[in-house]
């Protein structure tokens, strides 16, 4: 009964002749536990008489006190608390002998078994319980994530927030993952073609969007390897050039699920889009990189925007999402509603606080660090107390 029945799938399609038999005990536990509980009863009611007996032949009408006291005290150490204890820390090496004798007893004591199943079934049907009825054994998402982030001896930290990530990935959407809107590193074509050539020279992105004065106004995507490579072989770079190399931009509602999103950029061929809200303004921009980083990580290593300290504290910058927060620390923030931990703060505090205000955020105690006329730009999670 404290078989994993997971493992024991797994063992049974790789052929465990041990575990198939388990496997078909279990699928009626009624008639396994008949079949135990009658042997069971037997012994210990034949134990019972035959201690009996000889307490009376031996002490007269005190050796029946004697017989039941040390009796019971073998009962309980050598047939129930010692074997039962091993059998709860290693199932498998008490079920899968077992699983050998039970097969052949039931098919002998069948009737019997039968019998009293009839009676107790009966029984149970008054409490609105089946016990012919078979009850799958599922997980939700929460209880699989559970599952995942107690795995810490079997799997690297990194795999493990690669699970969880892809476990939550149906959840998410792109709204989770993108660039923020004033993050976006972009070209406005009306800038001069210095300011722009400065700004290809030095971006640190392959695909950059395009516009003219907003980036609500994108005219498409620019793709440097193919830009850098003209102008290279050219003694400089027009705005011509731009507009004639760009690609058409993608538009991305910002409610699209991200599993999604990862089909329709395959569908597509495309790396990179703009995520737009119901009245079409630009909120942010999401490429294939974002995806991926949000179910494996960082791609390359850069300054961690989340830090834990020796005491267990977390030093977070403020444009840190919930969704990667909680990746990291395990925790629950509630991730309906601002996506930032900024965003989080403000909302639960209506107000952008001063530099050194304390608060306890949905359970967990948080100082502001810094902060401008806009928003926290750093934060500190205490470690719980």
């Amino acid at each position: 009964m404290t078989l994993n029945r997971y493992r024991l799938q797994h063992l049974v399609k790789q052929g465990h002749k041990s575990a198939k038999k388990a496997q078909r005990l279990l699928a009626r536990p009624d008639r396994l536990l008949g079949l135990i509980l009658l042997g069971n009863n037997f012994v210990n009611i034949l134990a019972s008489s035959l201690a009996t007996i000889i307490g009376l032949r031996l002490m007269g009408d005190q050796g029946v006190a004697v017989a039941a006291g040390v009796l019971t005290l073998v009962v309980l150490i050598f047939s129930e608390v010692a074997p039962k204890t091993l059998a709860a820390l290693k199932p498998e090496l008490i079920a899968f002998p077992a699983a050998w004798v039970y097969s052949p007893l039931l098919k002998l004591f069948y009737p019997i078994v039968w019998f009293v199943n009839l009676i107790a079934n009966g029984l149970l049907r008054i409490f609105g319980v089946r016990a012919n009825e078979q009850t799958e054994d599922t997980l939700n998402k929460e209880e699989l994530k559970s599952i995942v982030a107690e795995t810490d001896s079997l799997l690297p930290e990194k795999y493990k927030n690669m699970l969880l990530g892809i476990i939550d990935l149906e959840s998410a959407t792109v709204e989770d993952i993108m660039t923020p809107r004033n993050e976006i590193h972009g070209i406005d074509i009306e800038e001069s073609i210095e300011d722009i050539t400065l700004k290809i020279k030095n971006s640190r992105y392959t695909r950059i969007p395009v516009y003219k004065k907003s980036i609500d106004r994108v005219i498409g995507f620019l793709d440097l390897k193919s830009i850098l490579a003209r102008f290279f072989d050219e003694d400089h770079l027009t705005k011509q050039d731009i507009t004639d190399n760009l690609i058409s931009p993608s538009f991305i509602p910002e409610t699209t699920p991200l599993h999604k999103q990862i089909q329709d950029f395959k569908f597509e061929q495309l790396r990179i889009g703009l995520v737009v809200d119901e009245y079409g303004d630009v909120q942010g921009l999401v490429s294939l990189d974002d995806v991926l980083q949000g179910l494996v990580g960082e791609l390359m290593p850069e300054e961690a925007d989340i830090k834990q300290s020796i005491d267990g504290s977390y030093l977070v910058d403020g444009s840190v999402t919930v969704r990667e927060f909680n990746h990291i620390t395990q925790w629950d923030l509630p991730t309906e509603g601002p996506k930032t931990i900024n965003g989080l703060i403000l909302d639960f505090m209506e107000t952008i606080p001063q530099t050194g205000v304390s608060l306890i955020l949905h359970g967990h105690p948080l100082e502001v660090l810094s902060c401008n006329k806009h928003a926290i730009t750093q934060i500190r999670f205490l470690p719980p107390e």
